[in-house]
C-alpha cells in the first residue's frame, strides 16, 4: 500500500475530487474529519484550546465554535500557528492509526485529504503521490463569497492566509484542474485513479513491510535461543 496526499486551496474543490474517489473506492482520510473528532470535548486537544482561546470560543453545549475560532485564526497569523501547534499532532497520530487500518486490510493506495499538506509538509515525506485541485483565483474567490457567505474582502483574507494556489499547484506531482464544469474534472478524477490503480507503488512498500516483520521475527527468534541457551 502507498500514500496518495489530496490538497486545494480553499473553495478550489478538493472535497468534490476527494467524495469522486471515496465513490470510486478509494479509501479516504479525511483530516478535517479527524480534526473535528481531535478537539472533542475531554480531548488533550480541546483542552489546550481553550486554556489559550478562552471559554468565548464555546458552543452553549461545550463544542468548539468553529466559526467562531475560525474568524479569530484567519486574523491573527500568531494565532493561526498556535492553533495549528496544539491540532496537528494530534490530527497526525489519529491519521496514522486509520492507515494502519486499511493496510491490514490490502487496499492499493489510501488518499489522505489534507487541506494544509504543504503549508505544514510534515506528511509529504511519507507521499508516494500528492494531488492538487486547483481552480483560478478569480473563481476561487466567487465560490468561497457564495458558498460562506462572505464580503469579497473576507473572502480575500481567507484565501490571503493560505499558501497560493499557484505554488501548491508547482509542488504536486498531479493537477486536477477545476475551474470548468463538474464532468470535466469527473474525467480528471478517473484518469488519475486508473493511473494509480496501474501503479506498482504498492508492491515496494509490501516487500520493505515483509522484510521488516522476517528482519523483527529472526531478532525475536535469535534473542530467544540465547535466552534458553
Amino acid at each position: 500500500m502507498f500514500l496518495v496526499g489530496l490538497t486545494g486551496g480553499i473553495a478550489s474543490g478538493k472535497s468534490t475530487v476527494s467524495s469522486m474517489l471515496r465513490e470510486l473506492g478509494c479509501p479516504i482520510i479525511d483530516a478535517d474529519v479527524v480534526a473535528r473528532k481531535v478537539v472533542e470535548p475531554h480531548t488533550p486537544a480541546y483542552s489546550r484550546i481553550v486554556y489559550h482561546f478562552g471559554p468565548e470560543v464555546l458552543l452553549e453545549n461545550g463544542q468548539i465554535d468553529r466559526q467562531k475560532l475560525g474568524q479569530i485564526i484567519f486574523a491573527h497569523e500568531e494565532k493561526r500557528r498556535l492553533l495549528n501547534s496544539i491540532t496537528h499532532p494530534e490530527i497526525h497520530k489519529a491519521m496514522l492509526k486509520e492507515i494502519i487500518f486499511y493496510f491490514l486490510r490490502g487496499y492499493r493506495y489510501v488518499v489522505l485529504d489534507v487541506p494544509l499538506l504543504f503549508e505544514t509538509r510534515r506528511l509529504t515525506k511519507f507521499l508516494n503521490h500528492t494531488v492538487v485541485v486547483y481552480c483560478d483565483p478569480a473563481t476561487q474567490l466567487q465560490r468561497l463569497m457564495q458558498r460562506d457567505n462572505l464580503t469579497q474582502e473576507q473572502a480575500e483574507q481567507r484565501v490571503a492566509a493560505q499558501m497560493p494556489l499557484n505554488e501548491k499547484r508547482g509542488l504536486a506531482n498531479h493537477v486536477i484542474e477545476n475551474s470548468g464544469s463538474r464532468e470535466d474534472t469527473h474525467r480528471q478524477v478517473l484518469r488519475l485513479h486508473t493511473k494509480l490503480e496501474d501503479s506498482m507503488d504498492f508492491l515496494l512498500v509490501r516487500v520493505i513491510a515483509v522484510a521488516a516483520t522476517a528482519g523483527l521475527s529472526g531478532i525475536l527468534l535469535y534473542a530467544a535461543k540465547l535466552l534458553l541457551s
